[in-house]
């Protein structure tokens, strides 16, 4: 009864609130002066922090892991409301913006560095796989290349919320990033690739239904998507990593590094595992140098060896399971 309550009633009514909300900021964020708004969610941002207990713990328990015990007391817990605030600020920014189609616009709160990284290897036409981390402004990283001129695509994992996922589609979509969900999407992006597009992809998260490997991430081995080598040893795409940064005066800066070097095995092949470590260590720094700015309430770390063995065995099962009446069934009609 608690799990059809949940399913039936909880979980709809929670979205459709969810929607609600974010569609009424989208709608109403360019009517308000700017300061005023991005002050009450500042505000409202720090309150939500210090009353989400579990996550202001994932936070300090990721931060210890990565640096250790905290030198001073509640420096990690300090760390996480910035986070959090950044990400609110960030997004009130996005919704205030999400009319807006033009660089001319954007440019006006937006520095880029390092363009000339993504526009050698874009001119090369053999695709460009645009690295990008869960920074606060990863919405804008998906749609600055295109407002800068760039053919580009996204990949990402559907939106649990369907009306949620089709808003948050249609303004990614609006600025020009044709978006493209995860699932057997492998050989479009290959075909789009080859196209000489961008492809925006984000492998800094776990998750243990994309295809992986153990990699470090921060010096600690995580559960890593290798969908990006694959793809960059499948086209001989370019791998660009790039990142969306506020500063404190409420300014952005589009940062792109400089493409990362192909790394062969010793057969001559791309090596997808030392390559997957290399694009680990580029998202790393970026976190490191920013930490206030990469979502530390993510649970990065939560994948381990035996727990992927348990899931992919009871995935298996579940499958041969409901193989078993299509079975039956065939030799009913024999």
């Amino acid at each position: 009864m608690a799990s059809w309550c949940k399913r039936n009633i909880i979980r709809p009514v929670r979205n459709t609130v969810l929607y609600v909300l974010s569609s009424f900021l989208f709608m109403v964020a360019p009517l308000i002066p700017r300061k005023w708004q991005l002050g009450l969610h500042g505000r409202l941002s720090r309150l939500v922090y210090r009353l989400s207990k579990k996550q202001s713990d994932i936070v300090v328990e990721n931060l210890t892991k990565v640096y250790g015990p905290e030198r001073e007391e509640g420096a990690y817990w300090r760390l996480g409301q910035r986070v959090f605030e950044c990400l609110a600020l960030t997004f009130t920014d996005y919704a205030r913006w999400g009319a807006r189609r033009s660089w001319s616009f954007f440019r006006r709160y937006f520095k880029v560095t390092g363009e000339e990284h993504l526009r050698a290897a874009y001119e090369r036409g053999k695709g460009v796989l645009c690295l990008i981390p869960h920074t606060a402004g990863w919405e804008f990283s998906a749609i600055l290349p295109p407002l800068l001129g760039y053919k580009t695509a996204g990949v990402s994992s559907r939106i649990k919320n369907p009306a949620l996922n089709k808003l948050m589609i249609r303004h990614r979509e609006s600025r020009g990033m044709r978006n493209i969900t995860r699932n057997h999407c492998y050989d479009a992006l290959v075909d789009l690739l080859r196209a000489g597009e961008c492809l925006i992809i984000m492998t800094d998260q776990d998750s243990k239904n994309i295809r992986g490997a153990f990699v470090e991430f921060m010096g600690i081995k995580a559960y890593t998507p290798i969908g990006c080598s694959r793809l960059a040893a499948d086209t001989g795409a370019a791998v660009v990593p790039m990142c969306t940064l506020r500063g404190d005066d409420g300014s952005y800066t589009f940062a792109i590094d400089p493409e990362l070097p192909r790394i062969k095995a010793p057969d001559g092949s791309y090596d997808i595992l030392a390559n997957t470590k290399k694009q680990n260590d580029a998202l790393s720094q970026m976190v490191f140098d920013h930490p206030d700015q990469w979502v530390w309430f993510h649970k990065r770390w939560e994948t381990t060896p035996e727990s992927l063995a348990r899931f992919l065995e009871a995935k298996r099962q579940a499958k041969e399971r409901a193989a078993r009446p299509r079975e039956a069934r065939s030799r009913v009609k024999k």
